[in-house]
């Protein structure tokens, strides 16, 4: 039976200033949840506020604690119940999904099996996308950072546009030229974060075909449903939104709007609902993406088959390698997946020590 859940909460600096369309930061919270049973603990997180860690320790704790470890999604179907009341999206849904992969983790592990080979690969690897192109870096950050995904054989980046609430078009476009410059004929991606009005995203979509930019992502506002679909429907450069969905009605929703879904496993539910996901997703005739914290994502999206890519995000890539050991590396745009039991990342408490806020 499930004996234990803790949760610990890590803020990490980032390495310099960072911003997109619609938000700065300095720093990253990752929030650690560890469930142990026959003296096996399976690990998983989220990257939000350090109230996560209390939901854990409190509700999530107390409708898991004495189940059988085999029954994952019983175990998320509790946590879903023991939320009814509290709310599942935000805090809530980024802890419960936290739980959910660690769950999911500690099956593995007790099993002895990867958990890629746990819930049923259908391919060996994921490709994956450069991200970061954050609006607060100059010309040679920029250069650096994209010139250095290609090096690696990244075919695929993404930087961010929609400066302070879109009110900065030109430089946005100045960026993404310079963008262009840099990368040569690797594909290029764009990110508003929802900083565009309607009718200004349709505006800056045609100008970014110049650029052959293939990916726009959250042109307007991903609550905006009718706003993505407008966007959609005056270009034709794929137009993508998701990481901010909590539960699988809302992926249902935003399927008509889009051209591709994404999907933060952080934040939608876990792995149980992420695979939901993938199944409406397909329903619809599109593919799934998956939005940031690669080491959790890499294993569940090799179940998915309408995979398309994976976000490999300059903050939490770094601090995945940083606090954790096992993140792959990519190799050819591609990662592969540990071959070890769970999901193949070991947390190194030491590593993590001086960052501990909760």
């Amino acid at each position: 039976m499930i004996e234990a859940v803790r949760a610990s909460a890590y803020t990490i600096p980032t390495d310099g200033p960072e911003g997109d369309g619609t938000f700065a930061w300095d720093s990253t919270t990752l929030v650690l949840v560890e469930v142990s049973a026959d003296g096996v603990t399976g690990t998983g997180w989220t990257y939000g506020s350090p109230a996560c860690a209390t939901v854990v320790t409190g509700d999530l704790a107390k409708a898991v604690t004495g189940r059988d470890p085999m029954d994952v999604i019983g175990s998320w179907n509790a946590m879903r119940a023991a939320l009814r009341n509290i709310g599942r999206p935000g805090v809530a849904g980024m802890a419960m999904s936290a739980v959910d992969c660690a769950l999911w983790d500690l099956k593995a592990r007790l099993l002895g099996l990867p958990l890629h080979r746990l819930l049923g690969a259908v391919h060996d690897s994921v490709p994956v996308y450069g991200s970061g192109g954050f609006t607060t870096y100059d010309e040679r950050q920029l250069a650096e950072q994209l010139s250095g995904w290609v090096d690696e054989g990244i075919p695929r980046v993404k930087i961010k546009i929609g400066e302070s609430s879109g009110t900065c078009e030109d430089r946005d476009l100045a960026r993404v030229a310079q963008a262009r410059k840099v990368i040569g004929t690797a594909d290029l991606y764009v990110d508003a974060n929802g900083g565009y009005t309607v009718g200004q995203a349709c505006r800056v979509a045609s100008r970014l075909t110049e650029y052959d930019v293939t990916w726009f992502e959250e042109p307007v506002s991903s609550d905006d449903l009718a706003g993505l679909r407008v966007v959609r429907d005056h270009t034709g450069i794929d137009v993508t939104a998701g990481e901010y969905g909590y539960d699988l009605v809302y992926f249902e929703r935003m399927s008509g709007s889009v051209d591709c879904l994404q999907a933060d496993i952080t934040r939608c539910g876990g792995i149980t609902e992420l695979l939901r996901i993938a199944a409406v997703a397909e329903a619809h005739g599109l593919q799934l993406s998956g939005h940031c914290a690669p080491g959790l994502h890499i294993a569940p999206l090799t179940a998915v088959p309408n995979l398309r890519h994976l976000e490999w995000f300059h903050d939490h890539t770094r601090i995945e390698s940083m606090l954790f050991d096992g993140l792959p590396t990519p190799v050819e745009g591609a990662v592969t997946p540990p071959d070890t039991p769970g999901h193949g990342l070991t947390w190194r408490p030491s590593a993590a020590a001086a960052y501990r806020v909760a």
